[in-house]
């Protein structure tokens, strides 16, 4: 499945291009590559637009290179593209004017962890799953969960959130400081360990979210939690999607605190238990997980069952067994591939995309997207982080089918409308990239565009970090 992408910055001269590739080579060696398949895989992994590769991938393992990456190709021009794992769906990894990717998965060291101050310093490349890994011994995690094992530099540049924002927030919220190499080489350190300051421009809330546009992050410090004493998940399906939403909204008005709250309509639901072969009621569902003392969950757990009830939910199950709990949010973090399952084929694409809105009016919101399916006649299960008024669409279509593909971008393009009329956003978590630049205007107004671009050229005056993403041309 592919778009027309009109935000194409100019490619780097050839002569500067060449010049650029050959220090790269004396500096790196064998850790340039050059090579089509992969230069390819460091464009787009699992998004829906077109392929851009770089014209080179320079695989880092300290902050050094990433200085003498941004110095040689700042020299010649040459534009830079952070990669972390490759899980972004906005089209953020693309080199449309080609140009570098600095690979940091090699970057991927826990460099300290104060214990007693919940939080820990780490290289970009630590994806979320080793982080938990290296920290559990001392009863702490990191709760920021998108799904995919992203790294924490990538989660970063994207402002992601998940299944645990509605209890623990994004991980805007968990970024105490950060490193970032900016556009000359040198590096900015944006603020300390301390858990609170006002000492000057909120840098950190700057670079994150800023998807490597103005500068490539090379070191993070990050908050973390304690692990709960009890984890109960639990499962209840209902009648509709708009009574499910009902009960979530019902839930986080009331005051229970949620940790996960998730929603599965009808054709998600189907999706999961063909893909992870379980045996869930096919209609719209709600997974759920509570933490805190024994206590604590069952009364929570308890206090749920009733709203969901009102709402025309069914029995409400939970278990605090840990394999019982992993297998069920391991099939809501296979969805995307579950939904892939279901129309195979060389030509069938899946778009993954996502809105949010407030919490009072997802109801609204997840049904009237399900109206717009059925009129459309289109295939996409829906599945959210509802707590917070976040959902995400997996539309499947035949690209050789161009009345499918003309109903499926009708359809987009109406979700992020009803969205953005009902004080949303045309993403809550997926980030703009390239996607997505089409819709800032209406959401934000062309003043605020303006100063996105004042700070643009202000901390990237050659434009070299990640061209052509996040703010649409003038």
């Amino acid at each position: 499945m592919g778009t027309t992408i009109t935000n194409n910055p100019p490619r780097p001269e050839p002569k500067a291009l060449a010049s650029a590739l050959e220090q790269l080579a004396a500096r790196f060696g064998n850790r340039l590559i050059t090579s089509q398949a992969v230069r390819e895989q460091h464009g787009h992994t699992t998004t829906w637009i077109p392929n851009q590769p770089p014209d080179g991938v320079v695989m880092a393992q300290e902050t050094a290179d990433i200085q003498d990456v941004v110095r040689i190709c700042a020299k010649n021009r040459v534009p830079v593209i952070p990669f972390g794992t490759g899980t972004s769906l906005e089209g953020q990894v693309n080199a449309p004017a080609g140009g570098i990717s600095i690979d940091l998965r090699d970057m991927n060291k826990v460099l300290a962890v104060h214990a007693e101050d919940l939080d820990c310093v780490i290289q970009p490349g630590v994806t979320r799953k080793a982080l938990n890994e290296h920290l559990r011994d001392q009863g702490l995690f990191f709760p920021i969960d998108p799904g995919a094992d992203a790294s924490l530099g990538g989660m970063a540049s994207t402002r992601a959130s998940g299944t645990n924002a509605v209890r623990y927030g994004t991980i805007r919220e968990s970024v105490l400081a950060l490193k970032v190499v900016r556009g000359d080489g040198e590096i900015i350190t944006t603020g300390t360990r301390a858990k609170k300051s006002s000492a000057g421009y909120d840098l950190t809330h700057l670079f994150v979210g800023a998807e490597g546009t103005l500068g490539i992050i090379s070191e993070l410090t990050i908050r973390l939690r304690g692990i709960p004493e009890t984890i109960a998940a639990g499962a209840v399906s209902f009648e509709s999607v708009h009574g499910a939403c009902q009960a979530v909204i019902l839930a986080i008005q009331t005051g229970i605190p949620v940790a996960r709250i998730e929603l599965l309509n009808a054709a998600q639901v189907q999706a999961c238990n063909a893909y992870s072969k379980l045996t869930l009621p096919e209609t719209p569902l709600l997974l759920m997980e509570f933490h805190g003392s024994e206590i604590e969950v069952a009364e929570q757990s308890k206090a749920f069952g009733e709203i969901a009830r009102d709402c025309g939910g069914g029995e409400f199950s939970w278990t605090t067994k840990p394999e019982d709990r992993t297998k069920l949010w391991q099939a809501r973090h296979d969805a995307y591939w579950s939904v892939k399952a279901l129309r195979p084929g060389d030509s069938i694409g899946v778009v993954a995309t996502d809105v949010c809105v407030p919490i009072s009016r997802l109801a609204d919101c997840v049904s009237e997207t399900e109206e717009d399916l059925k009129r459309l006649n289109l295939l996409s299960p829906i599945v959210g982080h509802v707590g917070d008024g976040n959902f995400h669409c997996s539309l499947v279509c035949d690209t050789n089918d161009a009345a499918e593909m003309a109903r499926g971008e009708e359809f987009m393009h109406r979700l992020v409308e009803r969205a953005q009329a009902m004080d949303g956003t045309c993403t809550g978590e997926h980030g703009i990239g390239q996607g997505k630049q089409k819709y800032l205007k209406a959401e934000l107004g062309p003043e605020a565009l303006d100063a996105m671009r004042a700070l643009k050229k202000a901390l990237d005056p050659l434009n070299i970090f990640n061209p052509g993403k996040i703010v649409p041309e003038a």
